[in-house]
């Protein structure tokens, strides 16, 4: 379930996502980059980090963050859980407390280290069974931690609506032209406000147009067709665009049954690790 938030938290917050699986064999979740970053709440059960070959398990937080994903991450869970997903806007985290966003880069941060500990607080008004209940919670929560709004906003969501309305193709020329900042400026003022520099930025956005593509497309429609669509210049550029985020192909993406958001997919693992 998606739901929506309030006007005033939409400079900061996407949206909220209620996840729920009961499924209590263990499975491997794919976490990849959107070009935002997110709050996660585990509810019923904490996810797993890494199982290694003699079965020790490297348990999560039980509310963490996680920050810009140059590539991908992969969790796993052994039991019923239930999720609860803050998805901040591209440059949400920075404007919403003023903290440089480079410094989550590639990394899961337990959210006490970011929000303090009134969070737990949170956790626990959270474990309620009634979303609409929850959602009042989480708004509250966020409106009682805004932060005066950074210098850079302005000039971040206007580059920001320029590469979400070119689909990621753009080329930084084109970008300087559009503000009238260097790209020495431009890239700075990225990775402190987003966490990740314009162009890296872009091709997150570029991908996720491509699977857009890819969810609406009807039969007489290849995957070449989709991917020149889209941006790339052919489809070996697109499958290694795609795996280097991703770790699978886009043949992979479309024949997996078990996505849960556009770039958390749920697959069983083999017994190995």
């Amino acid at each position: 379930m998606q739901a929506s938030v309030p006007k005033d938290l939409l400079p900061y917050i996407k949206h909220y996502l209620f996840l729920d699986d009961p499924e209590t064999a263990l499975q491997k979740f794919r976490l990849f980059s959107d070009g935002n970053t997110g709050l996660v709440f585990s509810i019923k059960n904490k996810l797993i980090a890494e199982i290694n070959k003699y079965e020790v398990k490297n348990y999560l937080p039980t509310s963490f963050v996680y920050g810009q994903l140059s590539s991908y991450k992969d969790l796993y869970s052994e039991n019923e859980i239930m999720l609860i997903i803050v998805v901040f806007q591209p440059n949400g985290i920075n404007q919403l407390l003023g903290l440089p966003a480079n410094e989550f880069h590639d990394s899961i941060i337990p959210v006490e280290d970011i929000f303090g500990k009134k969070t737990s607080t949170l956790q626990e008004q959270l474990s309620e069974q009634n979303n609409t209940t929850r959602i009042e919670h989480l708004n509250r929560f966020f409106r009682s931690i805004i932060a005066k709004p950074s210098s850079n906003q302005l000039l971040i969501n206007s580059s920001l609506n320029f590469i979400v309305n070119n689909k990621g193709h753009f080329s930084i020329k084109q970008l300087v032209e559009y503000t009238g900042y260097t790209e020495r400026h431009l890239e700075r003022k990225f990775k402190e406000c987003v966490g990740l520099n314009p162009k890296k930025f872009g091709n997150v956005i570029r991908l996720h147009h491509f699977l857009k593509l890819l969810k609406d497309k009807t039969e007489d429609i290849n995957l070449t067709s989709i991917s020149y669509d889209a941006g790339f210049s052919d489809q070996s550029h697109l499958i290694k665009e795609f795996r280097k985020h991703t770790g699978i192909t886009p043949t992979e993406y479309i024949s997996n049954s078990g996505k849960l958001t556009n770039n958390l997919i749920k697959t069983f693992p083999t017994t190995t690790f």
